[in-house]
């Protein structure tokens, strides 16, 4: 599991990778375009926005998996151990639920985009609305796999160990 987990991890890393290397190249080849021959490309701004929308949504179980991602833990923090746990335990599978909805709400809307196309690349919007339900599928996927440190320990992995490490303290956060 170990291993699904850091082959899982290391490729939705580079997949987002690869997108935000290409937000720049495509951004600053339309701006060096403009400036040497005064023409753009169309299509440049577009792209752009497209695949800030799919590092957006894909990035969004990485930060999930690293505590990246707003906590408020005061009512948590106020309770004992085993209520902690439970309560942890219910935000797990209130999110579980939430992402499972959230999968269904954007398959079904990426399905009814699917005859559009967009203004100037000309690509059906599915391929764009796809984001929401595969960013929402990885959020359930990392959720699951740190779902038991979550629960027991209310800790999250941290990026540059394999151990688990409680992001909580300003220690921890500063490896």
């Amino acid at each position: 599991m170990k291993r699904f987990e850091a082959i899982f991890v290391a490729l939705n890393g580079l997949a987002l990778i690869a997108i935000l290397s290409a937000m720049p190249v495509i951004v600053g080849a339309n701006i060096a375009l403009r400036y040497l021959t005064g023409h753009s490309l169309q299509w440049a701004d577009e792209a752009a926005r497209y695949l800030m929308i799919w590092m957006t949504f894909g990035g969004a179980g990485l930060a999930l998996r690293l505590g990246g991602h707003v906590a408020i833990t005061n009512l948590q923090d106020a309770l004992p151990g085993v209520a902690q746990k439970v309560l942890r335990a219910a935000i797990v599978a209130g999110l579980l639920v939430f992402f499972g909805f959230m999968v269904d709400v954007g398959i079904d809307y990426a399905q009814r985009m699917q005859f559009q196309v967009t203004p100037a690349m000309r690509i059906p919007f599915i391929y764009i609305y796809a984001a929401m339900p595969v960013g929402f599928a990885l959020l359930i996927i990392h959720l699951l796999l740190i779902a038991r440190p979550l629960i027991m320990a209310g800790t999250y992995k941290r990026p540059d160990s394999d151990d688990v490490g409680d992001l909580s303290r300003p220690d921890a956060q500063n490896g």
